[in-house]
């Protein structure tokens, strides 16, 4: 009687250092960077240890790559996520909280993972914080990019695009800090709410400055009216008269 063998379990797909992001990504999002070991990453990613060392140099150059590559996935949902929601700048700026409402109400939200690695890390040249501030001025581009054709379709000041993105990237962070401490997936409404607000604000803005380009439109227009009657009331009045020439002796006499 021969003994069976049992058959190990196969191998997670992908390659070695895939699956080592893979772990350190989801390990370091859900308890953060330096709650979690090189170990805990290498046994969720069923690598060996070897493994690790083949494909980075330390700790922080993984979860530096982690974060990288979350980085790219992150926009890329995000940005469709924001064009789906409507043809115009306005319902695409204001559809950027109901996309981060469905994030937040998913069971996997654990904050925004560039911000909580940036507060786990002191140094401001560390690559960790180098790939959260790229990450943070790629949405900030992302955003601005929604704040010109604001302008265009609006006919907003053009001028107000950039204080506005910044404006805008303010209020998206603060939703997903609100949310994460709250656990309430609302505060994504309660942004969108401000954010009208403000879009309001922007139009009405435009609105008067329109207003008072026309008002000084006409009044420019009207002084110059004005002037050039009075220049030619001038000129009437100090042109020479033509005389007329007495009539003659000798028509009076006959």
């Amino acid at each position: 009687m021969t003994q069976e063998t049992i058959p190990a379990d196969p191998p997670p797909p992908g390659s070695a250092r895939d699956r080592l992001l893979d772990a350190a990504e989801a390990l370091i999002y859900a308890g953060g960077i330096h709650a979690t070991g090189v170990d805990a990453i290498v046994r969720e990613s069923g690598t060996a240890r070897k493994s690790f060392y083949t494909h980075f140099e330390s700790k922080d150059a993984l979860v530096a790559a982690a974060l990288e590559r979350r980085d790219e996935r992150w926009m890329n949902w995000f940005i469709a996520g924001t064009e789906r929601r409507g043809k115009s700048a306005r319902k695409r700026l204001l559809g950027m909280f109901d996309v981060l409402r469905e994030w937040f109400a998913s069971a996997d939200f654990h904050g925004c993972a560039f911000l909580n690695a940036a507060g786990e890390i002191a140094s401001a040249d560390d690559p960790i914080r180098v790939v959260a501030r790229k990450h943070k001025s790629r949405l900030l581009e992302f955003v601005r990019a929604q704040c010109d054709a604001l302008a265009a379709e609006a006919a907003l000041d053009a001028r107000r695009a950039a204080p506005l993105a910044r404006q805008w990237l303010v209020l998206l962070d603060g939703a997903i800090a609100v949310a994460l401490v709250s656990g309430e997936a609302d505060a994504a409404r309660d942004a969108q709410a401000v954010a009208k607000s403000l879009l309001d604000t922007e139009a009405s803005l435009a609105t008067q400055a329109a207003i008072t380009a026309v008002a000084k439109s006409l009044r420019k227009s009207a002084a110059k009216s004005v002037a050039k009657s009075a220049r030619k009331s001038t000129a009437k009045a100090t042109k020479p008269q033509a005389t007329r020439r007495p009539p003659s002796r000798r028509a009076s006499t006959d």
